[in-house]
This record gives C-alpha cells, sequence and structure tokens, in this order.
C-alpha cells in the first residue's frame, strides 16, 4: 500500500469521478483506475462502485477512505511542520470559532499571524461544536473555540477553559421595547435564536418558565453572524446574544440593549483539540494568540490573578 494510492483513493471519494479526480491530481484515467484495483486487490473488497455517473463508495470503502483522509492529513501536516520548523511560512490551518471568538477575538489576531505566517492558508469556519466534532476528530480541523459540548466530549479530543462570559439581550435601535427593565415586558416579543450555544430555544423556554411566564415565541433560528445583524436591525425580534456584541464596530449605533437583571450565564468560552497530536508551528501560534487576546472582562477571577501573576515573573527574570 503506498501513499499515493490512499491519495488517489480519497481525490475519487472527494470528486464523485475518476475523470474528475484524474483532472485534478495531473493523471490519466487509466492509471488511476489500475490504482484503485491494486488496492481493491490487497486489501481483497470492493472499494467503490462503479455507475454510469461516477463512483460511489461502498461501506468498505467508506471506512478505508476515513483512514486514508487521516493518514494524508497527518502526512501534510508533517510536511509542514518540518517546513516551519525550518524557518518556512507556508502551510495549511483550519479553525472553527463560534460567534463569540468571531467578534471578541478573530480581529485582534489575524494582522500578527499574517506577518509571522504570511504564506499559510488560514481556513476560518463559522460553527459550534455539533458541527465539527467529526472534522476535530479526523484532523481536517485543527482547533475550535467556542462554547463546550452538552454530552461527553470524544476521549481523543482535550478541552480548556479560556473565559466565562455575560449575555445581553439585543434589539434594533429605536425598538419599542428598547426601555424594558423586566422579563415580564418582553413576554409577548418575537425572538430568534442564535448560534452561542447549541440549544438556544430551550434556554429561552427555561428562561421564561422559571419566572412563570408563556413561552417565547420563536420567529427566527440562525446560526449565521450575519443573518442575526440583519434580522435584528430589520424586524422588532429580539435575542439574548454574548455581550460582545456591544462593542463591536459593526453593531455599534444600529441597535440598543435592553437591560434586564434575569439572564442566565452562558456557558463559557473553551479551547477544543485532539491530544494525541501536536499541531503545526503555525496552528500553535495562531492558538497562542487566541489565549493572549482573550477579553480582559470576561477571564475568570482565578485565571486573571494567575496571569498578572506570570507576567510579574516574567518581568523580573534577567
Amino acid at each position: 500500500m503506498k501513499l499515493n494510492q490512499l491519495r488517489n483513493m480519497v481525490a475519487i471519494a472527494e470528486r464523485g469521478s475518476l475523470r474528475a479526480a484524474a483532472r485534478d491530481l495531473g493523471l490519466a484515467q487509466p492509471a488511476l483506475s489500475r490504482s484503485v484495483q491494486e488496492l481493491e486487490h490487497e486489501l481483497g473488497v470492493q472499494l467503490f462502485e462503479r455507475r454510469a455517473r461516477g463512483m460511489v463508495l461502498t461501506p468498505m470503502g467508506l471506512a478505508f477512505v476515513r483512514r486514508a483522509s487521516n493518514v494524508m492529513t497527518e502526512v501534510r501536516r508533517a510536511r509542514e511542520e518540518i517546513d516551519q520548523l525550518g524557518g518556512g511560512t507556508g502551510g495549511n490551518i483550519a479553525a472553527a470559532m463560534s460567534i463569540v471568538p468571531h467578534l471578541a477575538i478573530a480581529p485582534h489576531i489575524l494582522r500578527p499571524f499574517r506577518k509571522r505566517y504570511p504564506n499559510v492558508e488560514l481556513l476560518l469556519i463559522e460553527g459550534l461544536y455539533p458541527t465539527v466534532e467529526s472534522r476535530l476528530k479526523d484532523g481536517s480541523i485543527d482547533f475550535y473555540v467556542g462554547p463546550p459540548p452538552e454530552q461527553k466530549m470524544a476521549p481523543e479530543l482535550i478541552s480548556e477553559l479560556l473565559f466565562e462570559n455575560e449575555r445581553k439581550i439585543f434589539c434594533r435601535k429605536g425598538h419599542p421595547l428598547a426601555g424594558a427593565k423586566s422579563l415580564r415586558e418582553l413576554a409577548n416579543s418575537d425572538w430568534m435564536t442564535t448560534s452561542v450555544t447549541y440549544s438556544a430555544a430551550r434556554e429561552l423556554n427555561d428562561l421564561f418558565s422559571s419566572h412563570k411566564l408563556p413561552m417565547p415565541r420563536l420567529a427566527l433560528r440562525s446560526q449565521s453572524a450575519l443573518t442575526l445583524m440583519i434580522s435584528l436591525a430589520n424586524s422588532d425580534v429580539l435575542a439574548m446574544v454574548p455581550k460582545q456584541w456591544v462593542d463591536f464596530p459593526f453593531t455599534v449605533g444600529a441597535f440598543e440593549t435592553i437591560d434586564i437583571g434575569e439572564l442566565p450565564p452562558p456557558p463559557p468560552i473553551v479551547l477544543i483539540k485532539r491530544g494525541g497530536l501536536p499541531l503545526t508551528p503555525a496552528a500553535d501560534f495562531l492558538v497562542d494568540l487566541v489565549r493572549r487576546h482573550i477579553p480582559q472582562a470576561a477571564i475568570p477571577t482565578k485565571a486573571r490573578k494567575q496571569r498578572a501573576k506570570g507576567r510579574r515573573g516574567t518581568a523580573r527574570s534577567p
């Protein structure tokens, strides 16, 4: 079994046909077909079903491609790591972030990262843990920053607390309920869920029921910050959002907060990555930038004291 056979398998599975895979790899179709046949002969199973409109993975093929993809990802990372350790500035990084780190952290880390690694292709994905878990496990995403999973995390992944957070209720500028002082005044409003947590609908229901109020009306659902901004700015819906929205440049002047003291604490923001294999130097540098640009007001008191102590210790060092 050779690496080029694994590469060919993954390419065919991704493109869906020999012709498309051969074109992307710069190979002749007969050579690519022969590569698959040799692999099937070695494994003793059929990996693809040949159809008129392309090739479809068999159950055995699906299992094999999953492993092959992991191998090819690690081979790529190994090459990038050696290059970066030698002073190279290229490579690829895929990072997933929920809305909070997109608003509070991403604006501060992109320039220093590009300065240090100008030739790295960075893929930033807006999403929550359930939507990226499989890609974290197979290595196609390097790390995730956002709310932790509600269920037990996969054993091959490790989690690190970054900071606790706070919520606000957001509405458009001039909203008729902008001056409300209690949750009861918002009981008959339309709401939209956000991607800040997995179960915003359930959280809203629990919040209102805990104050013996009727369930809120859910008018919109979204997992996109852009959709949230457009919907809030052009309707009377309300949303329970992280406090970082208040000072974000794109929202200042267009939205208002409704200040009530009955909001539950949101889930913390964590960093999740694979525990068995190290990140490349470039990805590790990006993670370090994330840690260094945690919103100061959101750092847990204990962590803030530890950071301050660490800075003082560094200052005293020769």
